[in-house]
């Protein structure tokens, strides 16, 4: 067959899927029936997004997907659930096996065994079926996107609008429009999004709209004369990363603020999205309700309050029709159904909203056995909905996650309709087992040496908070606990909590712990459910814009099971070890490393009257943390407040003064610039070759102090 002046396949890299996101192509060919690659849900999930009407989507699957009740076996993707000891092999394919089931039961599919004859594909995308109603907005597709295009124009003060839509209804298009009409009446509009590739559709908009304007990498520009006849500078748009946002601002005068398109907004860290809020008189966010950059219902709930308590007069507006396809499109459908994109908590029945407290006395909490859950749609979807409801960035992955990854417990609260025999279901929470590494591992964890898969509470209590203990003990770590939004503030999660700490104790398992993107009132919560601080990560987290904090807590035998009046250390001898620790470190963070910290965050994590328990260090202390620091364990933040006690026990007899002059201003912090420069001037450049002089300097101390 003659491929001449055919188009070429492009191909593409599983993790490179979502560099398509707002991109469009008539034919899909996902490869899943590679071992060493396989499906990988995140990916099929954006790519199946880009086509557009008329387009066809090719995925290829292994041969046993075809079977009556297909069993597949762990694919390639599957690696990443594979934590230590296990190997991929030893995983179970429920989410696949589910896959294949979904796959066979849709009349859309037509399925091509190798082999066989190609089937006849309908290829009626629908034409984008005449719309019923006449639309004002000639450059508007949908009454949905004329609608939010006269709302993004007349965004006044203090009445910010949110835009939500699922993906394919024009919401980009919508932004470049009103984007547009702000330019040509000479007004400059910032704009600003998780990448510059979230918002390549809104500049290609512009260019469609404004070919008298001109792109200059991540701003496009009108110049004088092109604007309205107010302007004598031109107007432009700008893409500036979320984490700009706020320089370029105060580079501002506030009265020369532009008006702000928040894009993508539900990928972008709350703190965030708070500040833009606060300082941005006209704004606007948009979000895609199934999205793969943050799912939008997840961020509306979240947001949702401070926007009323902020701003009572915000809008919310919703696009409901696709442009990209016609309604009722088939590919949708399935794309829905198998990664369960609108997945919502029940609807409660009537008597819940009038007495809910009676009613929840109804329900119980059980135990999910998974092979049953993944054959039950009905209660996955419920589920999976709640999850989608309490997070902001849950992904397709996520479901794999909770079907297949070993060591996970599922436990929910369900309450039984006896007329109907249905359950509905409230509340779920997930926990995974960790650690019980044997002492060698754990001891080349401890020293920074290893690191294998998974165990993210343990190995990093160990790796960074230097008790090798962490590692080698067991533990169940909470990865998702959610209530359904109209039962929040009632008790129900920790109901969840203390079932979950009984089934841990039944498993032999005496200690939880949980590691969550760290705002106050989520602290506090877990503080109310006897939990208390261990760690806290030195950078924001990329996803929540957050410091991670990990909280602990024993139970059974090693612990009480309720919570410690605070100030008091716990009486597990590890977690109160790594509690003590924390206390111990914390002032010195917090005046480094973590001086930007919320007040009210600051203050939960502080554990008032602990300064009791917290003994002046003796030397052995100091030369056991510094031994963890010299082994390559930690870094010079997380050893501080022990190494300014080395240092002022020690004389100038036992270090010499430049190794003590270099260390005393490394405490100021690695990356000083007086460090920095103390540091060259001794022949030790690069960020490498400073940990690595302030490792063997903190051993030679140790070795002056023995």
């Amino acid at each position: 067959m003659s491929t001449a002046g055919a188009t070429p396949v492009r191909t593409l890299a599983m993790a490179k899927a979502a560099t398509q996101l707002g991109g469009e192509q008539s034919l899909v060919i996902f490869d899943a029936a590679q071992p060493a690659t396989g499906f990988d849900p995140d990916a099929f999930g954006a790519v199946a997004g880009t086509l557009k009407a008329g387009g066809l989507l090719v995925l290829m699957t292994p041969a046993a997907w075809a079977a009556a009740d297909p069993a597949p076996v762990p694919d390639g993707d599957h690696a990443r659930l594979a934590h230590w000891p296990f190997e991929r092999q030893q995983l179970t394919a429920r989410y696949l096996a589910r896959l294949a089931r979904r796959l066979s039961s849709h009349a859309s599919v037509l399925h091509w065994p190798q082999g066989g004859h190609l089937p006849a594909p309908s290829l009626d995308g629908g034409n984008q079926a005449a719309r019923a109603d006449a639309i004002a907005d000639s450059d508007c597709l949908t009454q949905d996107q004329a609608a939010s295009v006269a709302a993004l124009e007349a965004l006044a003060p203090a009445r910010p609008v949110v835009i939500s839509a699922d993906r394919g209804r024009g919401k980009s298009g919508a932004l470049g429009i009103a984007a547009a009409r702000c330019l040509a009446a000479g007004e400059d509009v910032w704009l600003t999004a998780p990448r510059p590739a979230a918002v390549s559709a809104i500049f290609e908009r512009l260019a469609v709209l404004m070919p008298q304007g001109q792109r200059e990498g991540n701003v496009f520009r009108l110049s004088a004369g092109q604007a309205g006849d107010d302007t004598a500078s031109g107007s432009e748009l700008r893409f500036l990363a979320p984490d700009a946002i706020e320089a370029a601002r105060l580079a501002c005068h506030d009265e020369a603020l532009p008006r702000l398109f928040v894009d993508e907004a539900a990928a972008i860290p709350t703190p965030l999205l708070k500040g833009y809020l606060a300082h941005f008189p006209r704004i606007a966010f948009a979000t895609t309700v199934h999205g793969y950059e943050g799912t939008g219902r997840g961020f509306q709930l979240r947001f949702r309050h401070h926007l009323e308590r902020q701003c009572p007069g915000w809008q919310a507006l919703e696009m409901t029709t696709p442009v990209r396809w016609a309604p009722g499109d088939p590919l949708e459908a399935l794309t829905d159904d198998l990664l369960l994109l609108s997945a919502q908590p029940p609807e409660l029945p009537e008597p819940c909203a009038k007495n809910a407290q009676q009613w929840l006395e109804g329900c119980d909490i059980v135990v999910l056995e998974r092979d049953a859950l993944a054959r039950d749609e009905a209660a996955l979807r419920q589920l999976f909905g709640l999850l989608v409801q309490a997070h902001y960035r849950t992904t397709p992955a996520d479901l794999r996650q909770l079907l297949d990854t070993p060591g996970l417990t599922l436990m929910a609260i369900r309450q039984r309709d006896v007329t109907t025999g249905r359950d509905a279901w409230l509340g779920v929470v997930a926990a995974v087992e960790e650690g019980g590494f044997p002492t060698p591992l754990a001891h080349d964890i401890w020293c920074g040496k290893r690191r294998p898969r998974g165990h993210l509470l343990a190995q990093s209590l160990a790796a960074h908070a230097g008790h090798q203990g962490a590692a080698e003990a067991r533990w169940w770590r909470v990865l998702r606990i959610a209530v359904h939004p109209a039962l929040w503030r009632r008790g129900q999660g920790a109901r969840l909590l203390q079932a979950l700490e009984q089934q841990a104790l039944a498993a032999g398992v005496t200690r939880l712990g949980t590691s969550f993107g760290a705002e106050a009132d989520l602290v506090a919560f877990w503080l109310a459910q006897g939990f208390v601080p261990l760690r806290m990560g030195l950078k924001r987290d990329a996803a929540s814009g957050e410091h991670a904090v990990m909280m602990g807590k024993a139970i059974g035998e090693s612990g009480s099971g309720k919570s410690a009046p605070r100030g008091q250390l716990a009486q597990d001898a590890l977690l109160g070890a790594l509690q003590q620790d924390f206390q111990r470190l914390l002032p010195s963070l917090l005046k480094h490393e973590l001086h930007g910290l919320p007040p009210a965050l600051a203050d939960r994590l502080w554990q008032r009257g602990s300064e009791n328990d917290l003994a002046t260090l003796t030397p052995a202390a100091c030369a056991q943390r510094l031994d963890w620091y010299r082994r390559g364990g930690g870094g010079l933040a997380l050893v501080r407040p022990w190494l300014e006690t080395a240092l002022e026990a020690c004389g100038p007899a036992r270090l010499d003064e430049a190794s003590r002059h270099g260390l005393v201003l490394a405490l100021g912090g690695q990356d000083a610039p007086a460090f920095i420069s103390w540091a060259e001037g001794q022949g030790i450049v690069g960020r490498k070759a400073r940990d690595r002089w302030c490792r063997a300097a903190a051993g030679r101390l140790i070795e002056q102090s023995e």
